[in-house]
């Protein structure tokens, strides 16, 4: 079977939404490979068919990066920051105030941040601030999990 397990695995890549799998174990039991007639091809629609009914069974999700974020800004933008904040899946998790600004900190998937710096400039005239560092994973809730999935079938139905 060590022959076979590149194509193994080319077979078993990405099956729910195209991203890297996790967690994953591949125990081959059978199979037989002859000189003349065994293709690599066949050994990877074998195994990405067997893959595929397993994946099925197991219920797989996505999981997505999720980022501690603080962000300053002046206080009378509040309001401003804490909607943009809402309306990108982020968790409040706590503020502070000082000195006429405030501090908000959340947990927001990493997925959601593109345009941010560009909208807390423009919500705070250029005078609000982030920072962010890595939190860890978390599944993808149903309905963007389902886009994910729906978005990559019609590309991969021919497999």
């Amino acid at each position: 079977y060590l022959r076979q397990e590149p194509s193994l695995k080319d077979g078993i890549v990405g099956a729910v939404s195209g991203h890297p799998l996790q967690d994953v174990r591949v125990i081959v039991y059978d199979g037989k490979h002859h000189p003349v007639d065994s293709k690599e091809v066949a050994f990877v629609t074998a195994g990405r068919k067997a893959f595929l009914d397993a994946i099925g069974k197991a219920r797989p999700q996505v999981l997505e990066p999720i980022v501690d974020l603080e962000v300053g800004a002046p206080e009378t933008q509040l309001g401003d920051v804490t909607g943009s904040l809402a309306a990108r899946r982020a968790r409040i998790t706590g503020t502070d105030s000082a000195r006429g600004e405030i501090v908000v900190k959340a947990q927001v998937p990493m997925s959601e941040l593109d345009g941010f710096a560009a909208e807390l400039k423009s919500l705070t005239a250029g005078k609000g601030r982030y920072a962010l560092d890595f939190s860890h994973y978390e599944p993808v809730p149903p309905p963007v999990q389902q886009k994910l999935v729906e978005a990559y079938k019609p590309k991969h139905e021919e497999d």
